[in-house]
């Protein structure tokens, strides 16, 4: 495997952003994605904090935007930031819409012919991991959690729960928690997954997590309360009832006055890294 190629480098709290590129096979096309090596990553390997970004985005809003290094630094856990779709691949009306496309992947793997490229959950879950355990001698990949925000929110929650074995604990910022039943998910997944609403079901976490029995550590959500996609597009609450059906823990936490911007997350992003680190610390 061809190893990535470092794009950028820039030292924060101690520790370094680092930007690469490399060549997806499962993409089809050339991907970037973001590494934040706290200073412990110089002296030992250090666990794995995936981030799963939302529409629009690149690797580089939240490493940008968030301040997450300051809590990732103290921790001693390094975060790990992925694109939001394949890019350059020039598919007919790829970027005809902002929320679907490109910087719009929904993290699954398309079934439709004409969006065959679009496969975010296979890099996200096997392809990624491989590299940074193939290239980055720093990072104990064996030891992973996974957090995000919007459509990433959406995506941290349905790769977690459909791979208990391989992250330690899950929290989103506003996810779109029930897709299916809002007009967001509800165009991505006609397109990427055809009319057969029952494969859609694979990727709602509000469905998934009712066939889980066996989560043990609680999920964490965060959702503010003047976010004007709460109501038509998150469902956040439609999630936490199907959590509560089959006995999985959740915390949800409606915060007041808060949007669905990167001030919001900003804000407490430092407790949901303390959220996972103490999942990736456990003895």
């Amino acid at each position: 495997m061809e190893g990535p190629t470092e794009m950028s480098a820039s030292k924060m709290f101690g520790g370094f952003n680092r930007r690469y590129k490399h060549f997806s096979p499962t993409l089809g096309c050339h991907m970037t994605f973001t590494i934040y090596f706290p200073p412990a990553a110089a002296l030992q390997k250090v666990p794995v904090l995936y981030w799963l970004s939302g529409l629009t985005c690149t690797d580089e809003n939240f490493i940008i935007k968030s301040g997450a290094q300051r809590a990732a630094s103290k921790e001693n856990v390094a975060l790990v930031a992925p694109d939001t779709s394949p890019r350059g691949l020039n598919i007919e009306g790829e970027s005809e819409s902002w929320d679907f496309g490109v910087g719009a992947g929904f993290y699954l793997n398309a079934t439709q012919e004409k969006w065959k490229n679009w496969r975010m959950y296979d890099y996200v879950v096997d392809e990624l991991p491989k590299i940074l355990t193939a290239h980055f001698h720093q990072l104990d990949t064996s030891n992973a959690s996974i957090f995000g925000h919007s459509m990433g929110g959406h995506g941290a929650l349905t790769v977690f729960l459909k791979n208990q074995d391989k992250y330690k604990s899950v929290s989103a910022f506003a996810p779109i928690s029930n897709p299916i039943e809002c007009p967001w998910g509800q165009k991505a997944f006609s397109n990427y997954l055809g009319s057969d609403k029952s494969t859609w079901e694979e990727y709602d976490a509000t469905y998934l997590v009712k066939k889980c029995n066996n989560v043990s550590k609680s999920i964490l959500i965060d959702q503010g309360d003047e976010d004007t996609f709460l109501k038509d597009q998150l469902l956040t609450d439609r999630f936490k009832e199907a959590c509560k059906s089959v006995n999985v823990p959740v915390i949800l936490r409606l915060q007041p006055g808060y949007d669905h911007s990167f001030f919001f997350i900003a804000t407490f992003i430092d407790e949901h890294i303390q959220h996972h680190s103490k999942a990736l610390h456990a003895s």
